[in-house]
């Protein structure tokens, strides 16, 4: 069974995280951990440029932001007594959604989970979902993991 796990450093993914690190998989599963890192949008014009080094900059904390959501993704599923399956990640450029549904399709995927920030309304119109795209266009099936909401007392 290949599983591809789409993290971002979010609480949320956290809790995809763990969904996988805490259950039994069947003999020779592989997990492979992703996260997407967006490309720049940078609008400027020639009469109010930013110097070279502050893209570098956004691109280095964006790259470091990745590299640590995969790997505290890698050591919390290492660290389980349940999940015993084959691991490796990769980092790509690109629109998340559109990262994971073609990570899935290049790599073959059997499953699909990803957390869920769980936006409603003008949030999720303004800023998408990418669980939603996630679901209505892969090529497997998806499983969206929601963190729990705490009874208001």
């Amino acid at each position: 069974m290949k599983v591809l796990l789409a993290v971002d450093g979010s609480d949320y993914s956290l809790v995809a995280v763990e969904s996988v690190a805490g259950r039994p998989w069947p003999k020779n599963t592989e997990v492979k951990v992703i996260t997407a890192m967006e490309p720049l949008f940078l609008p400027t014009t020639d009469t109010w440029a930013l110097p070279d080094s502050y893209y570098q900059e956004l691109e280095a904390s964006a790259e470091e932001k990745a590299r640590g959501a995969i790997k505290a993704a890698l050591e919390r599923i290492e660290a389980s007594e349940t999940a015993d399956v084959k691991l490796s990640s990769e980092i790509k450029e690109g629109q998340p959604a559109d990262v994971i549904i073609g990570e899935a399709e290049a790599w073959g995927a059997d499953l699909i989970i990803l957390g869920s920030h769980g936006y409603k309304g003008w949030q999720r119109l303004l800023l998408g979902s990418v669980s939603h795209a996630v679901a209505t266009h892969a090529p497997c099936s998806v499983e969206i993991v929601r963190q729990k909401q705490e009874a208001a007392k």
